[in-house]
């Protein structure tokens, strides 16, 4: 049952470009399915990531331009602005461990607590830190070379890695949302056709954010889906072992 209910949702899921400025989206709709994004796995739930719900008409007219005047932007009934924070690594990193703490309420810890808290206190920061001489990044990649050449290890070193992780843990809080728009009876279209400087203005980011994409919500047009959904044959992009 939840099999065929989940089918109807993947198959309902199309990125709509028109949306009818007549039928509203309340304003629960957006929150449970931000609320269901957070729920998104991500890596080591360090959720280095946060979602600016465009909502008011001036700012949604702001956006409009900012997203190079797409029509997806045009008449959305929201926009949520789905943004990379790597930038808070440390505060997440400190929040995981408060909550490990907490959870053994003055208990010694155990295994699992042990190597949670090592994790959190320890590898984390040898994950994250940057420094300006690149000292870091050279201590990472030397791990990744000597560990690794007589076992499988993690090939992890500069800001580069780690922006790709981030920007990974996001798009999949941006796809749970979409998936969580469609099963709520509304369409939505992930855009990736914006000014990142402009946007980031707007939002006053700070350096360290990135934007992920920005997704527009309505009750979709027909006309707003561009044809019939073309994919590659399953056989073209799974391959099997």
């Amino acid at each position: 049952m939840l099999a065929e209910q989940f089918e109807q949702i993947i198959q309902k899921r199309r990125s709509n470009r028109l949306f009818d400025v007549n039928i509203p989206v309340d304003d629960s709709v957006i929150q449970r399915s931000l609320e269901r994004a957070i729920l998104s796995p991500n890596s080591s739930n360090m959720q280095l990531w946060e979602f600016h719900w465009i909502h008011s008409p001036e700012k949604k007219a702001e956006f409009h331009a900012l997203c190079l005047g797409q029509s997806a932007a045009k008449n959305p009934a929201h926009l949520v602005v789905f943004v990379t924070r790597q930038d808070h690594w440390k505060q997440h990193a400190q929040w995981n461990l408060d909550q490990i703490k907490n959870s053994l309420q003055g208990k010694e810890p155990g295994k699992r607590e042990k190597r949670g808290l090592q994790y959190y206190g320890q590898l984390m920061p040898l994950l994250y830190r940057q420094d300006i001489f690149g000292i870091f990044t050279l201590i990472r990649k030397s791990m990744c070379f000597f560990m690794g050449i007589r076992k499988p290890f993690m090939r992890f070193g500069g800001k580069a890695d780690q922006r790709v992780m981030v920007h990974k843990s996001c798009a999949l809080a941006a796809q749970t949302f979409m998936l969580s728009i469609a099963a709520e009876g509304f369409d939505s279209c992930p855009m990736e056709g914006f000014d990142a400087v402009r946007v980031k203005k707007a939002l006053n980011l700070p350096s360290g954010a990135e934007i992920n994409m920005i997704i527009s919500v309505g009750k979709g047009m027909q006309e707003g889906v561009w044809g019939e959904r073309f994919r590659l044959p399953y056989n073209d992009v799974v391959i099997k072992y």
